[in-house]
């Protein structure tokens, strides 16, 4: 289990398990220099005190021996070199003294020796160092075994403090969990940690996203439904037309009326389908590749060539640069151009013309599309981006998505649209794409 208290738990006890270690050691290495120090002392305030015996005299009183716990060798000599003392025999000692501290190292361990002149005798006093690091070592666990004892209070106190902290994320789960599917307001900031706030603005964020989608779709039911009820019902009467005519020439002209509105039908879905495949967020991101411009213009012209000599229109291209490509998916391009040609062809009259062209300006990479037809007018260029908007006077039959597809795979891709008067007299619709 992935449990964010068991992990600071651990994180912290094993961070003071540390600490205690390097405090440990370091209490352990100011214990010996201080042991050191006092110790040093002692060697020679011992030696000092021994300065008035006269050990070759008779009748002299024996050195006391020197206390056990302390394991200490006094060795005393006379001017002459002759030793006239040793506390208890050493053979890992030296046989000579060497005057000031000095530590020698033998086969029993390190010692620490002070030999001092005093009158006509030189005394040695030696320590093993053994006996300094016994004691600096149970100075330093006198000092960590109330700490460590603190242990299982201190895990205790951590556990308790770490889910006091994360009490404020546990709220704002239940508060989640307890949501309506359809409830998309924000979450509350309020007493939710500064480290917690990102992600709980990024789930606003997401959120906002949501309620922005779903109420586009709503949005697209609702007029889908609405502009769909027209035809349907058109269709209907059609079919009543049909069924009730009396005579052959009657009835070829209700089944004429409702082919026709079966094909306005059949694009208007169409569409509605092509529309709600290139919404932002609907089915799974394609991947984007390079795509050359001017492949998908001459694609494009080749599809609507057979659509636009039917109707009388000069379809062609006038310049379509290779060298001009952007990152983006090439079906939805290809559904783009494809919409813009439609559409120029659709309301330019016979004997019109369209131009398609590819080329750099402002730092895009430009599709343009020209047509000669009526155009349409400069305060109503930017509603005819929306969905089912159509100018007043329109007399050629039409959904109104063309242009809405065209904007919206635009902005799938980060273009820009825009519609301008065309110098064949009619309407320039370009799309600025980013380079790749």
């Amino acid at each position: 289990m992935n449990s964010l208290r068991r992990t600071l738990l651990f994180s912290l006890l094993g961070a003071l398990v540390l600490v205690f270690a390097i405090g440990g050691i370091a209490t352990y290495r100011m214990a010996h220099n201080e042991i050191d120090a006092l110790m040093d002392y002692n060697l020679r305030q011992f030696a000092l005190s021994l300065r008035d015996r006269r050990l070759a005299e008779p009748n002299v009183t024996p050195l006391a021996a020197p206390d056990e716990s302390l394991d200490l060798v006094i060795q005393i000599w006379d001017d002459t070199g002759v030793r006239l003392y040793l506390s208890h025999p050493h053979t890992a000692l030296p046989a000579r003294a060497q005057l000031g501290y000095t530590t020698v190292t033998t086969s029993e361990g390190d010692w620490r020796v002070y030999s001092i002149p005093l009158l006509d005798h030189v005394i040695q006093i030696a320590q093993p160092m053994a006996v300094r690091s016994r004691l600096a070592a149970h100075a330093a666990l006198r000092t960590l075994i109330p700490l460590v004892a603190l242990m299982p209070l201190l895990g205790a106190l951590i556990w308790y403090l770490v889910g006091r902290g994360l009490r404020p994320l546990e709220r704002l789960a239940q508060e989640v969990a307890t949501r309506r599917a359809d409830s998309l307001d924000a979450l509350p900031l309020k007493g939710i940690p500064d480290e917690a706030q990102p992600l709980v603005r990024a789930l606003n964020e997401l959120l906002e996203q949501l309620r922005q989608a779903i109420s586009v779709q709503r949005a697209f039911v609702a007029d889908a439904a609405h502009e769909l009820r027209t035809p349907l019902a058109a269709l209907q009467i059609q079919l009543q037309l049909c069924e009730r005519a009396r005579d052959e020439t009657t009835r070829t002209a209700a089944l004429g009326e409702l082919r026709t509105g079966l094909t306005r039908a059949a694009h208007l879905v169409q569409q509605l389908l092509t529309l709600a495949r290139q919404e932002p967020g609907e089915g799974a991101a394609k991947p984007q590749v390079r795509v050359v411009l001017a492949d998908i213009a001459r694609k494009s012209l080749a599809d609507y060539t057979t659509l636009a000599h039917e109707l009388g229109i000069d379809l062609g291209a006038e310049l379509l640069d290779d060298a001009l490509a952007t990152q983006g998916d090439p079906a939805a391009l290809r559904t783009l151009a494809g919409n813009l040609i439609d559409n120029a062809i659709r309301y330019t009259p016979r004997g019109g013309r369209v131009d398609v062209s590819v080329n750099k300006s402002d730092g895009r990479y430009w599709l343009r599309v020209d047509d000669s037809g009526p155009g349409i007018p400069p305060e109503e260029r930017d509603r005819v981006l929306d969905r089912f908007y159509r100018p007043a006077g329109q007399q050629e039959s039409g959904s109104g998505l063309g242009l809405a597809i065209v904007d919206s795979i635009a902005r799938r891709h980060d273009a820009r649209v825009v519609l301008n008067a065309s110098p064949l007299g009619g309407l320039r619709i370009a799309v600025g794409f980013p380079p790749a």
